[in-house]
């Protein structure tokens, strides 16, 4: 049986080419469109993902662990042999789903009876997929954004209640974002219409996003004053609320809540950029598709950096300030606001009084209630005063910050750590000896405090482990600034972990590091898949040697 892929194909004599051509597939694509249409962005987005979740932990259990050899190759690796070519056509059945309302590329008529399946390598139907998966999603993105504008924005009712600046604060520039989905929708389907084979979609990303894309950072920005502002009309405006409740109990909404509507753009770049990834790892190494997956992919990712600084750099301001009037300094002050600064973890602590010899005594009256702020480039050390105020009473650069844990010093001196100052706010080395009410707490405090030190398992990067690996099975939202939220199918390096349930990790396709409750995610138990996991997180970001030297730095310690 003859295998090739779909470039050795269009560039082929053979009569499959004509075969698949326009007039064949065209007419139908509206139709199929259409049916995919039936899923609101949402409700395709979790039935990806879980598909994702369920594919994973197949592939998980299919190799036994300790019957793994380490000369064996990876699937990723593996070349295709003299049985897959003598096998039926190629389905790609992990992916299926009985109850899902959307079809594979594979599955489709056109595709089945043109005997194309025959004739492709099985990568390259998996590659066909990852392209096809792209279309479709953007599809069904655009009509959940249609349903946004139409069914609420332009709702009549709901215009009379809004003022017009509420309106625009509410629903920012949802029209622009509308319209690029729209334009950028249309030359994926025209692609898609050229022939049954898809020959490349990234260079149409890449062409939207270096052109049109910009509209997502000015939507995604607005993102904390929108929150506010509808949080604030359900609570001031009883006419919006009753409004809203009606309109999200319209069939069209299918039980969806019209916030989820609101946060689909910041979702849809986000799940675009994993969109190309999944394309990049499939596309043929050292390829003109691979050089234009990678710019694709990198082009989002500045997008997407763009949409988190936005929001964060929003978010950040307001809370500088509000600390900044919480503060009353008992040594020289330190100017606290700055562009360049910002929080990223506070918190009561106990310290410790009197010298250092004094831990061995065993009575809590020793500690007394300290609080810490500690910013990306700072640390300043208070005490709570009448009034929700903060005395400060110390401070020093984050940089000069050293943290020790002490072991097996009974349980009155559980997770008690030493926080060593090289040089203080009176300009000397100053230690102070720290107790937090949980192990989880002292090692969240212990990494903050100190990021360099070095964690339980090596990152990814070094590539001198096999660090442990976990994927989301349940969305998380941080709660704290050191806290890493999460979506479905996140897979993540466990960088550490502790006895009360929390995980301090790594995830892998974007290099941000958070704590995470470990009841969010499954572990993944196979070295074969997470060999394969890292081979491909470095594939997708070697285009930018530098990138690679800082992974792990681009994270908000």
């Amino acid at each position: 049986m003859l295998h090739c892929n779909s470039s050795e194909l269009m560039q082929s004599n053979c009569p499959f080419p004509h075969y698949f051509s326009t007039t064949l597939f065209s007419c139908n694509l509206s139709y199929l469109l259409c049916s995919f249409l039936g899923l609101l962005y949402q409700e395709y987005r979790d039935k990806s993902t879980r598909e994702e979740i369920e594919t994973r932990r197949l592939q998980d259990s299919q190799t036994d662990p300790e019957e793994t050899s380490p000369s064996e190759e990876t699937p990723s690796e593996a070349e295709p042999t003299s049985t897959i070519e003598n096998k039926a056509p190629p389905q790609i059945n992990l992916l299926r789903n009985s109850n899902s309302r959307f079809n594979l590329w594979q599955d489709l008529p056109e595709v089945q009876s043109s005997g194309v399946l025959s004739i492709l390598q099985p990568d390259e139907i998996k590659l066909q997929e990852a392209m096809f998966e792209l279309v479709t999603s953007e599809a069904s993105y655009y009509k959940s954004l249609n349903l946004l504008v139409s069914h609420f924005m332009e709702n009549e009712r709901l215009k009379k209640i809004l003022h017009q600046s509420e309106a625009h604060i509410l629903f920012s520039n949802v029209l622009d974002v509308m319209a690029v989905s729209e334009r950028f929708l249309l030359d994926l389907e025209q692609r898609v219409e050229e022939n049954i084979v898809i020959s490349d979609v990234c260079d149409i990303v890449y062409q939207h996003t270096v052109n049109h894309f910009s509209v997502y950072i000015t939507y995604v920005s607005n993102q904390t004053y929108q929150e506010r502002a509808y949080k604030q009309l359900l609570q001031d405006k009883p006419a919006f609320r009753e409004v809203i409740s009606q309109l999200e109990l319209d069939p069209k909404c299918k039980g969806l809540s019209f916030s989820s509507f609101l946060i689909l753009p910041f979702q849809r770049i986000t799940r675009l950029k994993l969109l190309v990834q999944n394309i990049l790892k499939k596309v043929e190494e050292k390829s003109d598709r691979e050089s234009t997956a990678l710019d694709a992919h990198k082009e989002l990712e500045t997008v997407v950096k763009a949409c988190n600084e936005g929001v964060r750099k929003m978010s950040r301001t307001e809370q500088m300030i509000s600390i900044q009037k919480k503060l009353e300094f008992k040594i020289k002050s330190v100017p606290i606001i700055s562009h360049s600064r910002w929080l990223l973890k506070q918190g009561e602590l106990q310290q410790m009084n009197g010298p250092k010899t004094s831990r061995t005594l065993r009575t809590k009256k020793l500690f007394r209630e300290i609080y810490l702020f500690l910013f990306n480039d700072l640390l300043v050390i208070c005490r709570q005063i009448p009034g929700d105020k903060y005395q400060v009473f110390d401070s020093a650069p984050r940089g000069l910050l050293r943290v020790e844990e002490l072991e097996d010093q009974g349980q009155s001196l559980a997770n008690v750590f030493i926080l060593r100052l090289l040089e203080n706010a009176d300009d000397r080395e100053a230690s102070y000896m720290l107790k937090a009410s949980s192990q989880s707490e002292m090692k969240r405090w212990m990494i903050s405090l100190a990021p360099n030190r070095r964690t339980k398992f090596v990152s990814f990067t070094s590539r001198l482990v096999d660090c442990p690996q976990i994927q989301c099975v349940h969305p998380y939202v941080a709660q704290q600034p050191d806290e890493l939220s999460l979506e479905l199918a996140d897979v993540l390096n466990i960088l550490d972990k502790t006895d009360d349930g929390w995980i301090f990790g790594e995830r892998l396709h974007d290099q941000e590091r958070g704590w995470f409750p470990s009841s969010m995610g499954e572990e993944i138990l196979n070295p074969k898949i997470r060999a394969q996991n890292l081979k491909e997180c470095f594939r997708v970001h070697k285009s930018d040697d530098s990138q690679r030297r800082k992974l792990g730095s681009r994270n908000r310690q």
